[in-house]
């Protein structure tokens, strides 16, 4: 029996070296059973990478570049050449929404139609899926998914980071007017006074996503989904991190010195839960999309890719980041695994 679900994973480069680190990334999906999404900035860039990434009985899924904007006729153009030459070998391309698209709808769902129109030439040819990407409101990003409904070849992708991230602002926000929670970090000095209402503003994020899920899965298309964990005080980068993680703070709160991120693994067991549900079968796949895992792993098993290396410090960092991947797939509930 095939026991493989609609679990992908980031694959790609993430640390600087030779393609002996795409070996290893093959090496660790295939031991981990899940498929692929890969970044792809052009045709023959996704060309190069596929080779090294295993069969499975899920095609890969393709993220094209975050400056694509559909809005415009020459990146549709060049959804449709990704889409005509990797037919039958990708099941899906990932573009995200933009912060232009709010005040152009009407223009955003003309060009939709236009790119399901020459999608559906061919039929083996993957679906596109537009992400939830430049914090629009959630209700423009559910009117859009409606108002396509009858394009078939075009559907929707949940970033449940990006969905995330803007409910705990807005609800943070409109309980302490001014004071902008993106400024804050753990070490400031006000953040043993506000920590209670950041976790409560933290703690909306779940029942938010999963109202967006519900939203679209009614529609009853394929909706991709992009998961990763994350907490409005990190710096930097807010989200794609592990859904293993706790924020370390230089206080106690709750017993610990560390604060529950938005979903942590029993909010990630939810999402997964809700979205096969909603959604119809077949027609829901995840990807865990973690870019932040900095640390190194021994490479045990996988010392024999890379004889040619005098310093394995970057090997053994990428293989820690895959090891992060791969605890978190065992997080998936069995119910995403048929």
């Amino acid at each position: 029996m095939d026991h493989s679900g609609p679990v992908h994973a980031l694959f790609q480069q993430r640390i600087d070296g030779d393609d002996a680190l795409l070996r290893l990334a093959g090496l660790r999906f295939a031991q981990m059973g899940v498929a692929a999404e890969v970044y792809a900035s052009t045709p023959d860039d996704l060309e190069y990478v596929l080779q090294f990434v295993p069969a499975h009985t899920r095609l890969p899924m393709v993220h094209l570049n975050r400056t694509v904007n559909v809005l415009h006729a020459r990146d549709r153009t060049l959804v449709a050449e990704f889409a005509d030459r990797f037919a039958g070998r990708v099941a899906g391309l990932v573009v995200h929404d933009k912060r232009e698209m709010g005040t152009q709808t009407n223009h955003l769902l003309a060009g939709l139609r236009d790119l399901n129109a020459r999608l559906r030439e061919r039929p083996d040819g993957p679906l596109v899926f537009l992400e939830y990407a430049a914090g629009l409101d959630r209700g423009w990003f559910v009117e859009v998914a409606e108002r396509i409904q009858d394009a078939e070849r075009v559907s929707c992708c949940i970033d449940v980071g990006h969905i995330g991230l803007r409910q705990v602002t807005a609800t943070f926000g409109a309980s302490h007017p001014g004071l902008d929670l993106k400024k804050l970090g753990p070490a400031d000095y006000r953040l043993p006074d506000l920590v209670a209402d950041i976790q409560d503003a933290v703690g909306s994020a779940l029942p938010h996503v999963l109202d967006v899920i519900r939203s679209l899965g009614r529609l009853g298309k394929h909706v991709h989904f992009h998961l990763h964990d994350g907490h409005p005080l990190v710096l930097g980068l807010r989200d794609h991190f592990s859904f293993l993680m706790r924020l370390p703070i230089p206080f106690s709160y709750q017993g610990r010195r560390s604060l529950d991120t938005m979903y942590g693994p029993a909010g990630l067991a939810s999402i997964v839960s809700t979205a096969i549900g909603a959604c119809p079968p077949r027609g829901v796949s995840f990807t865990l999309e973690i870019h932040q895992a900095e640390g190194r792993l021994p490479l045990a098993d996988a010392a024999w890719l890379f004889p040619h290396w005098r310093d394995i410090t970057n090997a053994e960092r990428m293989n820690y980041w895959l090891s992060v991947l791969s605890e978190n797939a065992m997080l998936i509930p069995d119910g995403a695994r048929p």
